[in-house]
């Protein structure tokens, strides 16, 4: 049985309606502005759990990580069992800013922690935003205090957070789910934001995870990896790794449940089909918000000796700008998509693989089978769009997601500080 279907068949995962990062019991939130935004926009979040919470989480592989990445590393190496809440701000990444930066995230964390009374060591915090730019603390400060009022900070205010952490992002990214399993019930939540600088490894943007569950802090971190592998680290915007990304999970363990102890129990399997079923659907969000994109892509490549091997080849095919843009210009130019196989650094038999369009099958045999112009045009049309690969060696498969490549992406990006 797949994963996911044995996964599923251990528990009942049923999705929030209007969920947000506060749909977990026990937790607030608040999303203020501090003048970070030139226009003036929310752009500081302040997440917040009085019930001491159990923390995971997963960074950016970059050499040049952000302040608040080296700072909340830091903390939860010493401290992953009594954790309060994040500070989060848009705007500013605090990345490539020295021993300042450094100081500024702890201060962050220390002004969070004091307007609600609780130890410095119990917040952590997330930034992102253009590198290089010092933090400007009078304004940090301010937020802080702003977002920490008992009329702003509440169980109302999930999705202000989610609109105060995007940067580029067109719209929130936010969902939540109920589970239900044979030792009890219990919620898993997440907000998260990215639109550029999306691809693996880690995580490639911003997001911020909550449940009620209670679970210890190693079999935390070890649902929080198996959760990424199958959802952030298999989508891709651009290629580029940023400096700041943070995956991070705080669980308040206020559900009626036994706690988990373990990776080998039905509890674990439960609650890892929620946190991947939340994933997924952020993950997927962020795709769909892809900087300039006009399509959703789902890659599946089959037929390989190992998953891996098909996650390698369909990352090939996903990160190809001249596949993305040759589906930005509706053009079936299937030859782009077996290069990207080809050299994927995966071995093929090019005689036995095969290429599909949605429903058309565009090569077989090593040449054209099929290729139908205008019902590729009517397919290429469409919001969604689907490529299949099999490699006819194998039993394995894999899925990507990724978006095509657009006019506005350079707009974008070519005067992001301005």
């Amino acid at each position: 049985m797949p994963l996911e279907a044995y996964l599923m068949s251990m528990a009942q995962v049923q999705a929030i309606p209007d969920g947000s990062i506060t749909s977990t019991p026990g937790f607030e939130a608040a999303g203020v502005a501090c003048g970070l935004k030139p226009n003036g926009a929310l752009d500081l979040a302040l997440v917040y759990s009085p019930q001491p919470c159990v923390g995971a989480a997963l960074f950016t592989t970059n050499a040049f990580k952000a302040a608040p990445v080296l700072y909340d590393q830091r903390l939860l190496a010493q401290n992953a069992t009594n954790l309060h809440g994040v500070v989060i701000n848009s705007g500013c990444a605090n990345a490539c800013t020295g021993e300042r930066g450094l100081r500024d995230t702890v201060s962050t964390a220390a002004a969070a922690a004091s307007h609600l009374a609780t130890a410095p060591s119990s917040f952590l915090v997330m930034s992102t935003g253009v590198i290089g730019m010092p933090m400007p603390m009078d304004r940090i400060h301010a937020g802080v205090a702003k977002a920490a009022l008992q009329r702003t900070l509440s169980v109302d205010g999930g999705h202000a957070a989610a609109l105060a952490i995007m940067t580029t992002d067109t719209r929130p990214k936010e969902f939540a789910v109920k589970v239900t399993t044979d030792d009890g019930e219990f919620t898993i939540a997440g907000m998260a934001k990215g639109a550029g600088m999306i691809h693996p490894n880690m995580a490639t943007m911003l997001c911020l995870l909550t449940s009620d569950a209670r679970i210890t802090p190693q079999v935390a971190r070890q649902a929080l990896r198996e959760g990424v592998e199958g959802s952030f680290h298999r989508i891709t915007v651009d290629g580029d790794t940023s400096t700041n990304d943070t995956v991070l999970l705080l669980a308040n363990g206020l559900a009626e449940m036994q706690p988990i102890t373990s990776t080998e129990s039905s509890a674990y399997a439960g609650f890892l089909a929620g946190l991947s079923h939340v994933l997924t659907a952020l993950a997927k969000a962020v795709v769909h918000d892809g900087e300039g994109a006009t399509r959703f892509i789902e890659i599946t490549v089959s037929g390989t000796c190992s998953q891996a091997e098909a996650k390698q080849v369909a990352m090939s095919v996903a990160r190809s700008l001249l596949v993305k843009a040759a589906i930005y210009g509706q053009d079936a130019n299937w030859g782009r998509i077996i290069c990207a196989v080809g050299y994927s650094g995966v071995a093929v038999e090019p005689e036995r693989v095969r290429v599909w369009l949605g429903d058309l099958e565009l090569f077989r045999n090593g040449e054209p089978y099929q290729v139908d112009e205008a019902h590729a045009r009517e397919l290429l049309a469409q919001p969604e769009i689907t490529i299949r690969v099999d490699l006819g060696q194998g039993g394995a498969q894999a899925t990507v997601w990724t978006c095509d490549l657009s006019h506005q992406y350079v707009d974008i990006n070519a005067h992001y500080r301005t």
